[in-house]
């Protein structure tokens, strides 16, 4: 099984919440029209892939702390220790919303053009992208790096979606 994970830009969570609801928790890049501009990224988690690309844009190693997130959907608290095996509850099955931290916004607006192939180098490195050659995930960090700019120039900040 693999996650599904899609990132997109918007004003602010509250915003994210409204549209997750009117969407029954689907995607916002998958609705039609979209209600939101992003980039689908199958098995680009957070904390791990996309981290390892920031390490790359960033030339410091991977480590746990490089994307900052906020979970904004579900809402509400996360049931207690007994709840987590309830295969119903959108804390175990998903979909799930994270904020990014503005500093990753920021990290990926600031790749230059010229530089994305030698990130795209970088990245392609990492073990989880299973020995994808620099070309194939080139177009990827383009379009994570002009979605990043957009967010930054429009005020906005990166979410995103995942589920299983």
């Amino acid at each position: 099984m693999g996650v599904l994970t899609d990132y997109f830009r918007a004003v602010d969570a509250a915003s994210v919440v409204r549209a997750l609801e009117q969407e029954d928790g689907g995607s916002p890049l998958t609705a039609v029209p979209p209600v939101f501009d992003g980039v689908e990224a199958k098995r680009v988690d957070p904390g791990v892939v996309l981290a390892m690309l920031i390490a790359a844009v960033r030339k410091v190693e991977w480590r746990v702390d490089l994307v900052g997130e906020t979970t904004v959907w579900p809402t509400g608290p996360a049931p207690g220790r007994d709840g987590l095996d309830d295969e119903d509850s959108p804390w175990v099955t998903g979909p799930w919303v994270s904020e990014l931290a503005p500093q990753v916004r920021d990290a990926l607006a600031r790749v230059r053009d010229a530089d994305v192939p030698a990130v795209a180098a970088r990245w392609a490195q990492a073990e989880e992208l299973h020995g994808a050659p620099a070309e194939e995930v080139q177009p990827l960090v383009e379009e994570l790096v002009r979605l990043a700019r957009r967010a930054r120039d429009g005020g906005e900040q990166l979410y995103c979606w995942m589920s299983l």
